[in-house]
């Protein structure tokens, strides 16, 4: 810009004016807004902070409430299949009884028949886990048998199960239905297998 001719100052450019028509903030200013964004920041911060402790929280819960419900359906079907299969039982049950009296008029193909269904229905149990408790010979083990007669005899040791009047059955690990049996009272047995048990 040329200057004038009288020597006087230059005229402002309109740049110039809206420069110096911005209000620039003092030193005092500048620091009270920089604190003021910085307490900002902290309760942002802390705000952040809460926010991801409470979804840190609830997902754990959300995890601990999907693994109960998984355990709970879970435990429900074993309840339901343990169910099923101890009414199955009652029908191997009746296999049992039947083929333990078959007549002797009975058609041999017919007995054979109702052979395999019996051995069919055993497999499809055992592969579902079922499995049958020993009991005839056995020590008497009130966690497997259910002792409905004692019998008087010096034949068999004492407590020992010397009969067995319907067979027991396990789901996997779990006793599903003891085994109804008959027990030895021998008074002259010298050892207990019962106290033995309990005392070792």
């Amino acid at each position: 810009m040329t200057e004038r001719s009288n020597g006087g100052p230059k005229p402002r450019t309109r740049a110039e004016e809206r420069a110096d028509a911005i209000k620039t903030p003092s030193r005092v200013e500048l620091m009270e807004r920089a604190e003021a964004l910085q307490r900002q920041l902290d309760e942002v911060r802390e705000q952040s902070e809460q926010n991801l402790h409470n979804w840190q929280r609830s997902a754990a819960d959300f995890a601990n409430f999907k693994r109960r419900s998984e355990e709970e359906a879970s435990a429900l079907g074993e309840f339901a299949r343990a169910i099923l299969i101890t009414k199955l039982l009652g029908v191997l049950d009746d296999f049992d009884r039947a083929l333990e009296s078959v007549p002797n008029e009975a058609h041999e193909g017919w007995v054979e028949g109702i052979r395999l269904v019996e051995r069919k229905l055993r497999g499809v149990l055992e592969s579902e886990g079922v499995t049958q408790i020993e009991a005839l010979g056995q020590p008497f083990d009130p966690n497997l048998h259910e002792a409905v007669v004692h019998e008087e005899t010096s034949d068999h040791p004492d407590n020992q199960v010397t009969a067995e009047l319907q067979r027991g059955y396990r789901l996997r690990d779990r006793v599903i239905r003891p085994a109804l049996v008959k027990v030895a009272n021998n008074p002259t047995s010298t050892v207990n297998p019962r106290t033995a048990v309990e005392e070792g």
